[in-house]
């Protein structure tokens, strides 16, 4: 992969300048070569990394993984737009193995999420299965570590 992407995806806060040092390339290459990815679509956006641990009444997030029966014309693409569409939905994967979708939703309770793959997800045609995971505790997003050094667990275990 190019160096200023992996760069970006690791931090996106970093300036021109910052980025034309790293690389030991002009600023004016950076900023082009930032433009260009953003024009082309190969950056589709900037986003922060939030542990929602520390955020009160942050809600809930689960994974939920579907099962569906592909359509004719359109294999996976048309059920995944219409899963997409529903603003609960904050990622989908198409994926390999037992379930062929996984869908990350937020909600504000457990019950939001339970309401929600009742009432749409398992509503759309083609889905013949779901199971619903939720999210307990995050350790890792996006390549960032969310573990607080001194909030470790110590406790050892006394025979």
């Amino acid at each position: 992969m190019d160096k200023l992407l992996e760069i970006l995806r690791e931090n996106s806060s970093f300036t021109t300048k910052e980025l034309s040092l790293m690389l030991g390339e002009p600023e004016d290459y950076i900023t082009a070569q930032i433009k260009e990815y953003e024009q082309t679509g190969v950056i589709k956006g900037y986003q922060a990394i939030i542990d929602f641990d520390k955020v009160p009444d942050a809600g809930v997030t689960a994974i939920i993984d579907l099962k569906v029966t592909p359509e004719r014309e359109t294999g996976f693409d048309s059920i995944a737009t219409k899963i997409m569409s529903f603003e609960e939905v904050r990622t989908l994967y198409l994926m390999a193995g037992s379930y062929d979708f996984a869908v990350i939703v937020n909600g504000e309770t457990m019950q939001d999420v339970a309401s929600f793959v009742a009432r749409k997800i398992s509503c759309v045609d083609g889905v013949v299965a779901t199971a619903t995971h939720f999210m307990l505790k995050t350790y890792k997003l996006g390549g960032v570590s969310l573990v607080d050094e001194d909030s470790t667990d110590r406790r050892s275990m006394v025979l």
